[in-house]
């Protein structure tokens, strides 16, 4: 027999290579001479980096960077030489975690450190990047990375903006005659589960802001700041569509790939998918496997075990889901191609406790291995 194993990460407890060890374990208790198949997964998010560099056998590469205040920060994206690949989350140079609560204000929090991780990358040789930009710091239309690529956005006199939000303020034009040449030789592919466009009430400003940092009164003068960016945009790049679903996405980085990059927005499932190889893994599986840290019905809005049971089934696979805990309302993922759904906890603990890593690598062999047998039971 052939098992599929695609967990994502148990967040703060077991990294999604780790889970699909210990789920292999336990299908090796009940079925010695299967096959078992881990392709790591993510949503895009947490772990984006991690699944793809471990699936095609990439590196990591680290690199000091500028932070969302301008401060040196150590980052570290994936590396894979022979697709001249680079795999980064923005989150490593531009993350809400990296400035303290006090500290986050996206007037001044800038991207800039994201576009020096691309053009240390397309120094070492990568043209093909695939990004995901979640937990971002950050509302400046993607104009700090840009900036550090080549593109000029400038005052009245000609003089560079400020990083952060604040700088559009000042923007008078906008100038692309020194960009990295070797920009127009590069792809990108950002993971992207928002489709918030970039201006107006439903746009990055208004929608989420508030978390990182801005205060109410800043939340509409950011917005007419983005929508005059995107008025000068559009003179360079004719092309340009702030209400294009996802340009609001990361304070406007959406904006800035679609835009300035030729970047394309997908979701972040798919795209982590796609780049692994995982339907070649399944086409030929007879079980697959597959969960998250916790299963309720949220997971089935753009999360690794439903992407992950959308494939199995296009091939006609059971898919049996684990997880740290569920909730009453993940019976929803029963009519998303998930046949059965098991928590792994098997008595009452602490939170930590349960989120020990052995503890929790333990307690998924076990109850994998107790799946499996009433599988193997079942089918005689």
């Amino acid at each position: 027999m052939k098992f599929t194993i695609a967990i994502d990460s148990f967040k703060g407890s077991l990294s999604t290579f780790e889970a699909g060890k210990a789920a292999s374990e336990g299908i090796k208790r009940v079925y010695p001479d299967a096959e078992t198949v881990i392709s790591p997964i993510a949503d895009g998010g947490e772990g984006t980096t991690e699944a793809i560099v471990s699936a095609l056998g990439g590196e990591m590469h680290s690199i000091t960077v500028s932070d969302p205040l301008g401060r040196p920060v150590n980052a570290s994206y994936g590396y894979i030489p022979e697709a001249k690949t680079a795999v980064i989350e923005m989150s490593a140079a531009a993350g809400i975690t990296l400035v303290s609560e006090l500290e986050r204000d996206p007037m001044k929090t800038t991207t800039y450190g994201v576009g020096e991780m691309i053009l240390d990358a397309i120094k070492g040789g990568c043209r093909k990047f695939v990004i995901g930009i979640g937990g971002s710091a950050t509302n400046d239309g993607g104009t700090g990375m840009l900036a550090a690529l080549g593109f000029e956005f400038l005052k009245k006199d000609g003089s560079p903006i400020a990083l952060g939000a604040k700088g559009l303020s000042e923007l008078y034009e906008i100038r692309n005659g020194n960009v990295l040449p070797e920009l127009s030789e590069c792809s990108f592919r950002v993971a992207c589960d928002v489709t918030n466009p970039l201006c107006g009430d439903n746009g990055c400003s208004a929608i989420y802001g508030p978390q990182k940092g801005a205060k109410a009164e800043d939340i509409p003068v950011m917005d007419g700041w983005l929508a005059s960016y995107a008025q000068l945009t559009k003179k360079v790049f004719p092309d340009a569509d702030a209400e294009y679903p996802g340009a609001g996405a990361a304070g406007g980085m959406g904006f800035a790939f679609l835009s300035y990059l030729s970047g394309s927005l997908v979701s972040g499932i798919e795209l982590v998918m796609s780049e692994t190889g995982l339907e070649e893994h399944i086409k030929d599986s007879d079980i697959v496997i597959t969960g998250e840290g916790r299963l309720d019905s949220q997971s089935a809005n753009g999360k690794a075990p439903v992407g992950v049971a959308s494939i199995a089934k296009k091939y006609g696979k059971p898919v049996f889901a684990f997880s740290g805990c569920t909730r009453d309302d993940a019976g929803v993922l029963n009519d998303c191609g998930i046949d059965a759904f098991f928590p792994i906890v098997k008595a009452p603990c602490s939170l930590d406790e349960a989120m020990n890593s052995d503890n929790a690598k333990r307690n998924l062999a076990d109850t994998v291995e107790q799946a499996m047998r009433l599988y193997k039971a079942a089918k005689g």
